[in-house]
């Protein structure tokens, strides 16, 4: 036990300077740090800002695990989703069902980000920032607009979250003791029941107030890095716009064994949001060396311009269009890439992201019972589209 609480100091002492527990302290933001690198993935920083959302001490929490946050009621395929990013270092946010100290649940927006060493590219820890979720009042239920009226209190703000809460039985008698005798009637029970079995979608402002709050985060352990030369990168999570990859998203995307990229078509630059583990293993690059970059990081000396000019074209047109281009993979070794562009376009028929399949051409001869390049390129196409119109016609039905 000892040497576990030696190894979660070290995680911050050997590679920040004395003061970023303090710097970190006074963002306002709820929000933890883990190492996943040290065993159970323990929390190794909980901010006051947490500290005070869950009700726990700063000694309950560090050293244990995000498992101890959840209840009977959260969602075990969210929690999969979870553990599925973890798994495969990537960023992602997701509404969850946690609960507090005193057993109360609420519904929040939970967005995590891995932190990469400059060094070797490896993750050293997970960022982890926690957004309460409100609800909006529903008119016409008049016992739950006395209680948001009457403001403050024990009680009046838990209705007005997006979640079921249940005050214990001293408290309600001595806050509301005649008022809330019909609210925990029967129906208002079932009602409740109901609301906390409901899934909670973050507004805009919220998952941008989260991904301001990641990124102000990764600036102070940015900074106090550098200090003690243990620097870590500044890739940055990409959560911007629409163009936030769903964590189900991202599972259907990795069960397609072929090497792609996914790019935002609304983002400046169209950034890569998304690259497939086979991507990595054709170019030599890693997952944080790629996220956020243009594809463009591949050509070198002698990628022929009017090809390059060629794909810019389809791309403004939003048409598709088959190139065979000379690329570089991260030792600067050249290979010819057949490369496939084609826009996806969301269950409104925008177009939300292009997706780019390589296959490397580099002189192979293809066996008779394989799919000719074109095909297999066209059936990635093809699963990219049904898994991106799949989940927004789910979330705008």
């Amino acid at each position: 036990m000892e040497s576990q609480l030696g190894l979660i100091e070290q995680s911050f002492d050997l590679r920040y300077t004395g003061r970023v527990r303090e710097t970190l302290n006074e963002l306002p933001d709820s929000f933890t740090i883990t190492d996943p690198c040290i065993s159970g993935h323990p929390i190794v920083f909980a901010s006051n800002g947490f500290l005070n959302m869950f009700g726990y001490s700063k000694d309950e929490v560090i050293g244990r695990n995000g498992r101890m946050f959840q209840g009977p009621e959260t969602d075990r395929r969210s929690i999969m989703l979870i553990r599925e990013a973890i798994r495969n270092e990537r960023a992602m946010e997701i509404s969850l069902l946690n609960y507090r100290k005193d057993g109360t649940p609420f519904w929040m927006l939970f967005q995590i980000c891995p932190v990469y060493s400059k060094e070797d590219g490896r993750v050293i820890h997970f960022v982890g920032i926690q957004v309460p979720v409100l609800r909006k009042p529903r008119i016409g239920n008049r016992s739950e607009m006395n209680l948001s009226e009457d403001g403050g209190g024990i009680c009046g703000s838990m209705f007005r979250c997006c979640r079921r809460e249940v005050c214990s039985d001293s408290a309600l008698k001595l806050a509301y003791n005649s008022a809330l005798g019909s609210i925990l009637s029967h129906d208002s029970r079932e009602k409740e029941e109901v609301e906390i079995n409901e899934s909670c979608e973050a507004s805009e402002l919220q998952k941008t107030k989260a991904t301001a709050a990641i990124n102000n985060i990764l600036s102070v352990l940015i900074q106090y890095s550098e200090l003690t030369r243990k620097v870590i990168s500044r890739q940055r999570c990409y959560f911007s716009g629409n163009s936030r990859l769903d964590a189900s998203l991202n599972l259907s995307l990795g069960r397609i064994k072929q090497s792609f990229v996914l790019t935002d078509a609304s983002l400046l630059d169209m950034p890569i949001v998304y690259a497939s583990e086979v991507f990595f293993k054709l170019t030599g690059y890693g997952r944080h060396e790629v996220l956020g970059q243009n594809c463009r990081f591949l050509s070198g000396a002698d990628t022929d311009p009017s090809t390059q000019f060629q794909m810019k074209a389809c791309i403004q047109t939003e048409q598709s269009c088959t190139v065979r281009i000379l690329n570089y993979r991260k030792d600067r070794t050249p290979f010819w890439n057949f490369l496939h562009i084609s826009a996806v376009r969301n269950a409104s028929g925008k177009v939300a992201y292009f997706v780019g399949i390589q296959i490397d051409d580099s002189g192979k001869n293809y066996e008779t019972h394989e799919l000719s390049p074109h095909i297999r390129q066209l059936s990635v196409v093809g699963a990219v589209k049904v898994a991106v119109r799949s989940l927004s016609g789910a979330s705008t039905s």
